[in-house]
C-alpha cells in the first residue's frame, strides 16, 4: 500500500518532455511509481486540472540568517521552491573563530546583504556554533524545505585573519583557511563561494573581506573542493566588462577545483557586455573547465537610497564618498564639485553595467520619511526637477539629503516588454546559463526577485507563450539540480525524492508586491503572494496548500557526499 497517490493531474517530470496523465505514488518520502492509479493507498489526492511537477530548485539565496526565525523559508515555498542554496557571494554564518567575528559578519550581512541589524540581533542565535558543521547541525531537522549551504570566504578570511582581513593574505594564512574549508566541506558544505564585487561592502564601508584576496588565494581555496565529493563553486568576478582576466581567473578557479563555477549575474538586453560574458563559458570549457551564468527569470525593480548606499556604491569614484557615515556623507553631498564629480563618474563607462542606472531623471519617489514630501511618492525625478527649476541630480541630492539620505528610489524600470522577455527566454535557453538570481532572504526592502519561479511560468510561459510549460519547469528543476549536482531531486523519476508542487497552469503567477513587517524587532520586508499554486510537497509530506503552511518541517540539511554527486566538467545542464 502506498503512502500517498495523487492521481487526475498532468505530469510534468521535469525533462522538459511533453506533459502526460497520470499518478504519482509515494512511499516513506521517495516516488515509489509513476503511470495508473493503483487501487491501494493511505491517502488519495485528485490533481484534475492541475500540472504534477517536481519541487522547484533556488539556487542562489541568502537565507543563511532567516532560517533561525522563519523555519518556512518564506515565500520561497508559497511559489513552488522545496529545494534551496544558500551561502553565496561568499556571505555565511560560519565558521567563526572568536565573537568579535560573528559581530562583524552580522554587521557585514546587514549591509551587503540588506537584512535589518535589529532582525539579526532579535532572531539568530548567535554564539551557538563555531563550525561550520555545528552551524548545519543547528539547523537540522527544522525547516520546512531542503536546504544546502556553500562555504563563504569571507567568513574564512575573517575566522583565520580576524581584523587584519584587509589585506592580502601570507602563504601560513592561505594555508590555514585551506584547512578550515576542508573541515567546513568534510562537514556537508556543499561547496566554496566567494565576490569581487564592488557593491559588497560591509558596514564600515570597506570591502568585505573576499575583496581583498589575490588570484592565487582564490584558486588555492576553489582547488580544496576537488577533494571532497558533490562540491560546486559559486563567483561574482567583480566587474561586468568581461575581458581575459576575468576569463582565465574563472577558469583557473574552475581547473582547480575541477567542478562547475557558476558566477553571479548575466542580465541579458546589454549588446555591450552581453556577448563578452557568455564568452567566459566558451573559453573555459575549450580549457576543459567550466564556467555557468546565472541569469534572472524576470524584469529586476530595484528599491535603493543613499543612507545604505548599496548599489550608489557601485558608481565610478563614489565609493570614498559612501563609505562616509551618514552626517559626513550628508555634508560631502552638498558640495557643489563633488555632486559634478560623482554625476560624470556615474555615466562614465568605468561604471560598467551600472550606467544605465545613471539616468536620474527617470528614478521614482518610491517611499518618502516626511509628511510634507508624500505627494512625490510615485513621481518621477524628472517630473519633480522641472517643478523645482533644478537638474535630476541635484534634485535627487536635496530630496535624500532632506530626509538623513533615507528616501527609498526606484531606478528607470526596464526590461518589461516584449523583446526583453524574448531575450530572456533565449539566455534561460543557452547551455552556458542557469536560471536563478533570486537574492531570496537578501535585500529585503530593495528587491522582490523571489518570486522568480511564478513569475517564469506565469509571466514568460503562461501569459506571454515564449516557451512550453514543460520547458519552464524543466529549467526551474533539473537544470538547477545537474549543475549542483543534486542525486534524487529535480526530476519526478521512481526512486527520488518526493518533492513536487501542484499548480494550475491556467493561473499561475505572481501576485502584487507589498510590505510585510513580520521580522524579529518589528522590521518590514517585501513580499508577494503566489497564485495558482495549490499544494507543495517535500519528502513526501505537504508543507503548503493554497498559499499556508500546514505546519510541517519535513525539510532535509543537504550535505555534500551524501546528497549531491561531482558534476563533471564541462558539462551540460541543459
Amino acid at each position: 500500500m502506498y503512502d500517498l497517490v495523487i492521481e487526475g493531474g498532468t505530469i510534468i517530470d521535469g525533462t522538459g518532455a511533453p506533459g502526460r496523465p497520470g499518478s504519482v505514488c509515494v512511499t516513506g518520502g521517495s516516488i515509489a511509481a509513476i503511470g495508473d492509479a493503483p487501487a491501494d493507498a493511505r491517502e488519495r489526492i485528485d490533481a484534475t486540472g492541475l500540472v504534477v511537477a517536481p519541487g522547484f530548485i533556488d539556487v542562489h539565496t541568502h537565507y543563511d540568517a532567516q532560517a533561525f526565525w522563519d523555519p518556512v523559508l518564506s515565500p520561497s515555498p508559497f511559489h513552488g521552491v522545496t529545494t534551496v542554496v544558500g551561502g553565496n557571494c561568499g556571505f555565511t554564518l560560519a565558521p567563526v573563530a572568536r565573537d568579535s567575528d560573528a559581530q562583524y559578519l552580522k554587521r557585514m550581512l546587514a549591509r551587503v546583504e540588506g537584512m535589518p541589524l535589529a532582525s539579526l540581533d532579535a532572531g539568530v542565535p548567535w554564539g551557538s556554533w563555531r563550525s561550520f558543521g555545528d552551524y548545519l547541525g543547528c539547523l537540522d531537522n527544522t525547516l520546512a524545505v531542503n536546504a544546502g549551504f556553500l562555504v563563504g570566504h569571507s567568513a574564512l578570511r575573517r575566522a583565520v585573519m580576524g581584523d587584519d582581513a584587509d589585506r592580502e593574505a601570507s602563504a601560513e594564512e592561505v594555508a590555514a583557511m585551506q584547512s578550515l574549508l576542508r573541515e567546513s566541506l568534510a562537514a556537508g558544505g556543499l561547496g566554496f563561494s566567494s565576490t569581487l564585487s564592488p557593491t559588497h561592502n560591509d558596514m564600515d564601508g570597506k570591502p568585505v573581506p573576499s575583496r581583498y584576496a589575490s588570484a592565487q588565494e582564490l584558486c588555492a581555496l576553489a582547488g580544496v573542493c576537488a577533494e571532497y565529493e558533490g562540491t560546486v563553486l559559486e563567483f561574482l568576478p567583480g566587474t561586468q566588462q568581461f575581458d581575459e582576466r576575468v576569463y582565465q581567473l574563472m577558469t583557473d578557479m574552475s581547473l582547480a577545483a575541477q567542478r562547475p563555477l557558476n558566477w553571479n549575474v548575466f542580465v541579458p538586453g546589454n549588446p555591450a557586455t552581453e556577448d563578452a560574458q557568455l564568452r567566459a563559458t566558451d573559453y573555459a570549457r575549450e580549457r576543459g573547465a567550466d564556467v555557468i551564468a546565472l541569469t534572472p527569470a524576470q524584469p529586476v525593480i530595484t528599491r535603493i537610497n543613499l543612507h545604505s548606499a548599496f548599489i550608489f556604491d557601485a558608481f565610478h569614484g563614489w565609493e570614498e564618498t559612501m563609505r562616509l557615515p551618514v552626517p559626513q556623507r550628508i555634508e560631502a553631498l552638498k558640495d557643489r564639485a563633488l555632486r559634478e564629480r560623482l554625476d560624470a563618474g556615474a555615466r562614465s563607462e568605468e561604471s560598467g553595467v551600472f550606467i544605465f542606472m545613471s539616468g536620474w531623471a527617470g528614478y521614482t519617489v518610491d517611499e518618502v520619511f516626511l509628511d510634507r514630501n508624500k505627494p512625490l511618492e510615485g513621481r518621477t525625478i524628472g517630473d519633480i526637477a522641472r517643478e523645482r527649476g533644478a537638474t535630476p541630480f541635484d534634485t535627487l541630492l536635496d530630496l535624500a539629503i532632506e530626509e538623513d539620505l533615507r528616501t527609498s528610489f526606484i531606478p528607470l524600470l526596464y526590461g518589461d516588454d516584449d523583446a526583453a522577455w524574448a531575450g530572456r527566454v533565449a539566455a534561460w535557453r543557452d547551455s552556458r546559463t542557469v536560471v536563478g538570481a533570486s537574492d531570496a532572504g537578501a535585500h529585503l526592502d530593495m528587491i522582490d526577485t523571489f518570486s522568480f519561479t511564478t513569475q517564469m511560468l506565469g509571466r514568460a510561459a503562461r501569459q506571454r507563450k515564449l516557451l512550453r510549460m514543460e520547458e519552464a519547469v524543466h529549467h526551474l528543476t533539473q537544470v538547477p539540480a545537474s549543475l549542483m549536482g543534486l542525486t534524487d531531486r529535480g526530476l519526478l523519476r521512481t526512486g527520488y525524492r518526493a518533492d513536487f508542487v501542484l499548480f494550475d497552469p491556467d493561473t499561475v503567477d505572481c501576485g502584487p508586491t507589498y510590505t510585510r513587517p513580520d521580522l524579529p524587532a518589528g522590521a518590514g520586508r517585501l513580499y508577494a503572494d503566489a497564485v495558482g499554486i495549490h499544494r507543495v510537497f517535500v519528502n513526501g509530506v505537504e508543507i503548503v496548500r493554497d498559499n499556508a503552511h500546514t505546519g510541517a518541517l519535513p525539510g532535509s540539511i543537504l550535505r555534500s557526499g551524501s546528497d549531491t554527486r561531482t558534476v563533471a566538467i564541462p558539462g551540460a545542464y541543459t
